[in-house]
Formats: C-alpha cells, sequence, structure tokens
C-alpha cells in the first residue's frame, strides 16, 4: 500500500504547499491589526518569543507525524494509538467547518475583482436615489466603501433575526470559488502540486508592487513610524503575549491535520526539521512584509482622510467670516480658531457642531482588522489611488491566491484522510470524492450568501476552530512525548532524517509548548465565562454604523454546537475503542 501513496514530484514542491497553506489572509490582515493594538515594533518581541517556542516546534512535530505514519490525521493518529483515533476525526471536522465558511472570502474577492474593471469603481461614488434626485441615504450617513461592502456586497440584514434570502450573485461567486477549488484538487497532489507554484509565489508579486506603490504614496512615511515605534509599555499587558501566541498557532494552520496530510506525501527521507524551519521564518516573514504594505497604504489612507478634514474646516470657516483666500492655512489653523473664537464668540459657537477635530494621531489609531481591513479599508485606498482599476485588480487577485492557497490545504485535511480509507477509496475514485466534498461545502456555504450570511460567517469565524485546535494540538503533544514515547519518536526521526532531534525540540515538545497551549486554552476559557451574554456587530442602515446586539438563543446553541462537535470527538473515540476493545475481548472463548 506504501509503494502505491502518491509522492510530491520534489522537495519544493512540498514546501511551497506548505507556504501556500500557512501563508494566507491572516498574515495580510490580521498581523498588522496585533502590531497596530499592542505596541508597534516592540510586538515583534513577544511574537519571534512565541515563535521559537511554539510555533517551530509544533509544525516540525506535526510535519514529522504526517511524514513518518504515511496517514492522513485519522489514520497517523491511530498509529500512535488506537485511542486517538478521535484526535483525527477532531482535525477533519475542525477543517470541514473551516472549508464551509472560508471560501466564502474567495466568493466576496471573486465579486470585487469583477467589478474592479469599471470605471469609476463602484466603492468610490454613492448611487443616485429611486428619484434621481440626490444620493443614497443610508451611503451619505456612512463611507461609499462601507456602503458598498454591506449594502451592495453583502445586502446585510439588520440583525441574526432577520436572515433574509440567498442573494444570487453571492452564490454564482460562491459557486465560482467551489468549481475553482475542486479544478485545483480534482488529482490530488499531481493537480495540487502545480497550483501551489502559482499560489505561494504570485502573492508575493503583487505585494512587491504594493510595496513599491505604497512607498510613493503621500503620507506613506507617517504609517510606517506608527508601525516601527516601538510602545514597550505593551509588553506588560498580558494580552500582547496571549495574541503573539495566538497569531503564531492559527497562523501555521496547526491542528486542522492539513499539515500532517501534506507531509504524509513525502518521501520517507525528507528532512522535515529543515522544511518546518523554513516554513515557519518564511510565513513570519511574510506578516512583517505585509505589514509594511498595510501601513504604507494605511499611512497614505490616514493622511488623506486628515487633509480632507482639515481642507473642510478651512472652507467653513473662509465662508462663515468671509476671510480672504490664502489667510487660512493647516499651519495657522489652531491659532485662528482660538482668534475667531475670542473675537466672534457667538457666531463660531454657532458653528462649532460642524468643526470636527482633525487629528492624524486619531486617524492612524483606528484599528481595523478581519473584512474590515481587506474590503473596507483597502478598497478606501485604492480608490483615491492613481489608475485604481488596475490596483485594485492586483489586490483582489493577491487575496483569491492567498485564500484558495489555503483551502488547498483545508480541503487536504478532509479528503486525505477519506483516501486513505480503503473502505471509501476501493468504491469511488478520488475525483468522486474531491467533487462530494466540493458540493456539500458549496450546498452548506449558501447560508453565508444570506442578508443574515455575514453574522453567521462571524460565528463560524469566531468560534468553530478557536478552542477545538488548542486542545487537538494539546493532545497531539502529549500523545507524541507521553504515549508514543519521546525516544521512540527520537529513533524515527532519526531513521528520517540521519539524526536525532537536539535538547531545544525535546524541551519545547514536552515541556514548554504544551505549558503554553493549556496557558492559551485557559485564557480562552475564562475569557468567554467571564464576557457573560455573547455579542454580535450588526449593521443598522439608519445610523450607516454598526451595532453592538445580543446573540439570541439559537446562535449560541449553534456556537455550543460547533466547539462541542469537534472537542468531543476526543473523549468519544477512546471511549468507542475501549469498549469494542471490551466487546471483543470478551467474545474470545476460553480454554477449558
Amino acid at each position: 500500500m506504501e509503494k502505491s501513496r502518491p509522492l510530491w514530484d520534489n522537495p519544493l514542491q512540498f514546501v511551497f504547499a506548505c507556504i501556500s497553506y500557512a501563508v494566507g489572509l491572516g498574515n495580510v490582515w490580521r498581523f498588522p491589526y496585533l502590531c497596530q493594538m499592542y505596541g508597534g515594533g516592540g510586538f515583534l518581541i513577544p511574537y519571534f518569543i512565541m515563535l521559537i517556542a511554539e510555533g517551530m516546534p509544533l509544525l516540525y512535530l506535526e510535519l514529522a507525524v504526517g511524514q513518518r505514519m504515511r496517514q492522513g490525521s485519522i489514520g497517523a493518529w491511530k498509529i500512535i494509538s488506537p485511542y486517538l483515533c478521535g484526535v483525527g476525526v477532531a482535525s477533519v471536522i475542525v477543517s470541514f467547518f473551516l472549508s464551509m465558511y472560508y471560501n466564502v472570502i474567495n466568493a466576496w474577492a471573486f465579486w470585487y475583482l469583477f467589478h474592479s474593471f469599471q470605471e469609476p469603481l463602484p466603492w468610490a461614488t454613492c448611487p443616485l436615489n429611486s428619484n434621481r434626485t440626490g444620493y443614497e441615504e443610508e451611503c451619505e450617513k456612512t463611507s461609499t466603501t462601507q456602503y458598498f461592502w454591506y449594502r451592495q456586497t453583502l445586502n446585510i440584514s439588520p440583525s441574526l433575526e432577520a436572515s433574509g434570502s440567498v442573494q444570487w450573485e453571492q452564490a454564482l461567486c460562491l459557486t465560482l470559488a467551489w468549481l475553482v477549488v475542486y479544478l485545483c484538487i480534482l488529482r490530488g497532489t499531481e493537480s495540487t502540486g502545480k497550483v501551489v507554484y502559482v499560489t505561494a509565489s504570485l502573492p508575493y508579486c503583487v505585494l512587491i508592487i504594493y510595496l513599491i506603490r505604497g512607498l510613493t504614496l503621500h503620507g506613506a512615511v507617517n504609517g510606517l513610524v506608527y508601525m516601527f515605534t516601538p510602545k514597550l509599555e505593551q509588553l506588560s499587558n498580558p494580552k500582547t503575549w496571549i495574541s503573539a501566541a495566538t497569531q503564531i498557532f492559527f497562523s501555521l494552520g496547526l491542528g486542522f491535520g492539513s499539515l500532517i496530510a501534506f507531509a504524509s506525501y513525502n518521501e520517507p527521507s525528507n528532512n522535515c526539521e529543515r522544511h518546518a524551519i523554513i516554513v515557519s521564518l518564511i510565513n513570519s516573514t511574510t506578516s512583517i512584509f505585509a505589514s509594511i504594505v498595510t501601513f504604507s497604504i494605511y499611512g497614505f489612507k490616514a493622511t488623506f482622510n486628515y487633509e480632507s478634514c482639515i481642507s473642510k474646516v478651512i472652507l467653513l470657516l473662509m465662508n462663515a467670516f468671509d476671510l480672504e483666500e490664502g489667510s487660512l492655512t493647516a499651519d495657522n489653523l489652531s491659532e485662528m480658531k482660538d482668534y475667531l473664537m475670542a473675537t466672534h464668540p457667538q457666531e463660531y459657537a454657532q458653528l462649532s457642531p460642524q468643526l470636527k477635530n482633525c487629528s492624524l494621531e486619531a486617524e492612524l489609531d483606528t484599528a481595523v482588522q478581519g473584512t474590515g481591513l481587506a474590503f473596507i479599508i483597502y478598497s478606501e485606498a485604492i480608490k483615491n489611488m492613481e489608475v485604481p482599476q488596475l490596483y485594485s485588480v492586483l489586490y483582489f487577485v493577491m487575496l483569491l491566491m492567498l485564500g484558495i492557497g489555503s483551502m488547498l490545504g483545508n480541503t487536504a485535511a478532509i479528503l486525505t484522510p477519506l483516501t486513505d480509507s480503503r473502505v471509501i477509496a476501493a468504491r469511488f475514485p478520488k475525483e468522486v470524492i474531491s467533487g462530494v466534498v466540493c458540493f456539500i461545502n458549496c450546498v452548506i456555504g449558501l447560508i453565508f450568501t444570506m442578508e443574515a450570511g455575514n453574522y453567521w460567517f462571524d460565528i463560524f469565524n469566531d468560534y468553530a476552530a478557536t478552542l477545538s485546535l488548542l486542545l487537538i494540538v494539546l493532545v497531539e503533544t502529549i500523545a507524541v512525548c507521553y504515549i508514543y514515547g519521546i525516544r521512540r519518536f527520537e529513533k524515527d526521526l532519526q531513521t528520517m532524517i540521519g539524526r536525532k532531534p537536539n535538547w531545544y525540540w525535546k524541551v519545547m515538545w514536552a515541556f514548554a509548548s504544551p505549558l503554553l497551549i493549556i496557558s492559551l486554552f485557559i485564557f480562552y476559557l475564562t475569557d468567554y465565562i467571564l464576557t457573560g451574554t455573547l455579542q454580535y456587530q450588526a449593521w443598522d442602515a439608519t445610523q450607516g454604523q454598526l451595532v453592538t446586539k445580543d446573540y439570541p438563543g439559537y446562535a449560541l446553541a449553534v456556537i455550543g454546537l460547533l466547539v462541542a462537535a469537534s472537542t468531543m470527538c476526543i473523549p468519544l473515540g477512546a471511549l468507542v475503542t475501549f469498549i469494542r476493545k471490551r466487546l471483543k475481548r470478551e467474545s474470545v472463548p476460553t480454554v477449558a
């Protein structure tokens, strides 16, 4: 059976597959946000400490397990111990949940890409109202980019309870996204191995173009100074360290079973230690690189908004007090406001509510992550660039490559255990198994294209994987070190790569990494308990902004099921194995 197992064409193909999977949207829209929130350049200190203490060791462990056992997640952990079969099942379920909603991001990227060829860009101006006498009221109350996202893309409902109907444009984009994924995974490593060269390398080409363009934008320096100025006082904040550890953990894609699946197609003698170091360093370097690009564009956007605000205030004051043109500038604005307030107190007091307090620092302090950064902040910056259509196309092609690359890993985590199963593989060809998995995911994913779909997206994004993955990886490390045995694992590694792991790897596997995971698990569990009633951000069209609402009872039930569906597999798998062994022992006839 082992001889017939498909293999990567070469080690480079495997590395590209891991990079394509690990380097995803989180590097672009999550890491810059964490830098902004937790000390700018100072955040890199806990980030790299967590990379050394948690990221590299756990990545190496998963790659080594996959390469040694030459099975997907279910088969690999079953070989280590029959009682651990539930660990692999839990990984498959988490990957299934992730695939259900993650490809919706690719659908949105397709939607924006198709609209990027218009002149002007559809999110650059507000549409006219039905009477064609003015602009849409909702758009005037918010920004053009927010209106395009919440109304024209999502057509979002006011709450989770108002589910609405499926948006057929988004449903078509989702179908297209799943069709692309299916074509990429159609023949397993044979087709995936070719695709990863594009999905892993093209985003870097786009980021380099954006870096060159970003550094030449007016105000880019403001963003970069803001990013690289370390706020070392944040190092005393426990959330800084928790956020660094969490980012490393989820960015590398640990616990999903994707890395085990990819490594199972390696030659047994492949140097997985070297590849673990390469992939983790490239992943972290990409996060920093993407942050430089993001903050240069963020600086441009903040400076543009700040200068627009100043211009509006100057125009308002000049018209109200009939000042000479050129007498009021950005440099003397503060002094002139004080002078006008002293000489014309009544007129100034009437005008005061309309005068905004313009601040570049406040613009830079506005922290946005996730879809808000990817589809609102970036599109707002793009619309103000020269030749915005070109940069829009490049940006959304990059998002697609990052999203599809991650989807290849997510689907591999589901498909590899299925194709490893003799019962399934003997009855159905690989193309049919892949097609069924994609079809089921696509049909269920239509939930996220409804008017309330974005709220369900947030539920899955926030709760489907967090606690589950921490528990899965904790059990993995304990299983390898204390059930399989670290000395036995050492011998396996010596057989594969020609040398035993040094003290660093063993200390991290046996002590440091498990303690870190337990700390994260306790933090998240405590945070959920202390939060009380779980809440979400809903779009209020009448105000043109997000408002906080409590999750309804059935949504809380779904959240509970999402967490329980995967985590309960671990004890249930052990229990079922124990019962089977007990029944088998009792059924064996005793010899008199």
